[in-house]
């Protein structure tokens, strides 16, 4: 996803007016040429396809913008019903993207997530390399209660400020624990359905699948844990410490302390995600999809008395313009499948037949997947491209159509060079947010590309033949 508080700068508006006529341009020519064997509907599904990525990559406008044209280029050019264009919001997948918001608010003015993690410090926070690692368990332990990886990483930022003013760490040590707190967030995201409730559930979306909260644990748990470790390996090695560190726990004490014991807005928000979690595990047994799990609970915390959590306000916190963009993504491979646009890509670029080894399988779709996402940068893009494709691609070797869109997923999720590659760092970047700089992220961005490439080889696909999805 993009950043949706994106503003143009004078670097980027040269290249905005470059990308703004080339999609044009591109478009114009797909729509035109004499292409064979692609349906009409197909043909100009894949010209107003290309002009919307190629304005996403270059940043025309706000990608809420984009977004709406690419959607409603499908319906008034004739390309796709309504229905089929706007499916996203017929399915709980656009509720619990915005369920996801409000609790992740709920917790926030709650207070409940800064006690965790004044608690967590307390506790377990030691030394430079203990930050290091807490900020990953921070992510992951905050994901059972804020489904969305940015808040939990400014809740976690700014707990990190204190620590890192009271024991006076030095500007290198706190630009790297400000990248571990971000780059953290992104294998940790990974472990559970609704560690990103705004990616997850659309990467089963798109395989057509029905796959549940503990489903989705069995599938990509290890997968998502083995990742953490490597990553958080990865830095541990690349960054060591300039001083040594002493935490004043004193401080983080008084900051406990001055929240008060446990308030009644804390415990009701407790109470509401801990049943939204109970739901969620059970979904398997109640048949209750996640997404109106989640819009549920936060109808609960806004609800007088039993709530009272949620104001007018919260919904300050749900971004129209990121649904819109979800919309979108999922959009073309829905509608590249209604119009034959899939089918037609998968045939003129890629081979015949899919390789009949899972691991040159998984080799082959990580690199393609990772080829598009260098080019492209939004995961929901490169998702919404290449995982109809692929899994078209897969049917030749009759792959189940979770293995090419959770391969998929895998790859460009946790890949990034520049911090445009994923939002999760981009949203760091900066003296105000994380403190570290493009410069910070490529160098870990180029040694953990090794790691995109190493899982699917050594870990998930052996992983799924041990569980039988292979």
């Amino acid at each position: 996803m993009y950043n949706t508080n994106w503003r143009p700068n004078r670097m980027t508006k040269n290249i905005s007016l470059i990308g703004f006529i080339s999609g044009i341009l591109i478009a114009v020519l797909v729509g035109t040429l004499p292409l064979t064997g692609i349906p009409p509907e197909g043909q100009k599904c894949l010209a107003i396809s290309l002009m919307a990525v190629v304005w996403w990559a270059t940043k025309v406008v706000h990608p809420g913008y984009t977004s709406m044209t690419l959607l409603v280029g499908y319906v008034l050019l004739g390309v796709a019903p309504a229905n089929v264009v706007f499916r996203l919001w017929t399915t709980p997948i656009i509720y619990m993207i915005i369920g996801a918001y409000l609790i992740a608010a709920a917790v926030h003015e709650s207070g409940l997530g800064k006690r965790i993690a004044y608690l967590y410090i307390i506790k377990y926070v030691n030394s430079y390399r203990s930050i290091i690692i807490g900020m990953y368990v921070l992510g992951f332990l905050l994901s059972f209660l804020i489904p969305h990886p940015w808040p939990r990483s400014f809740l976690i930022m700014s707990v990190v400020a204190i620590i890192v003013k009271s024991a006076k760490i030095p500007v290198k040590d706190a630009v790297n624990i400000g990248l571990a707190v971000f780059a953290g967030s992104v294998p940790t995201s990974m472990i559970l359905l609704t560690g990103d409730a705004t990616v997850n559930p659309v990467a089963i979306e798109m395989s057509g699948q029905t796959v549940s909260w503990l489903g989705w644990l069995w599938y990509m748990g290890v997968p998502g844990v083995v990742a953490t470790l490597l990553t958080l390996a990865l830095q541990l090695v690349m960054y060591k410490p300039t001083a040594e560190v002493n935490i004043n726990k004193e401080e983080i004490r008084g900051l406990l302390k001055d929240l008060g014991p446990v308030s009644g807005m804390e415990l009701r928000c407790m109470i509401w995600i801990g049943l939204a979690i109970l739901l969620w595990a059970t979904d398997g047994i109640h048949k209750i999809h996640c997404g109106w799990v989640a819009i549920v609970m936060a109808m609960g915390l806004a609800l007088p008395k039993v709530g009272g959590v949620l104001k007018p306000s919260s919904w300050k916190d749900v971004p129209i313009e990121t649904a819109f963009f979800l919309t979108a993504a999922l959009a073309i491979g829905t509608v590249g499948g209604h119009t034959g646009m899939n089918k037609w890509i998968a045939d003129v670029l890629l081979p015949t037949n899919a390789p009949a080894n899972p691991f040159m399988f998984g080799l082959f779709v990580t690199a393609i997947a990772v080829v598009i996402h260098m080019c492209l940068g939004s995961v929901m893009a490169v998702m919404g491209i290449a995982i109809p494709t692929l899994i078209q691609f897969g049917n030749s070797a009759g792959m189940n159509p979770l293995v090419p869109s959770l391969l998929v997923y895998g790859a460009i999720f946790i890949h990034y060079v520049l911090p445009f590659h994923h939002m999760n760092i981009l949203v760091g970047l900066g003296e105000k947010q994380g403190g570290y700089s493009d410069k910070d992220v490529i160098r870990f961005g180029i040694p953990l590309t090794a790691i995109v490439f190493i899982m699917p080889m050594a870990i998930t696909i052996p992983w799924w033949k041990i569980i039988g999805l292979l």
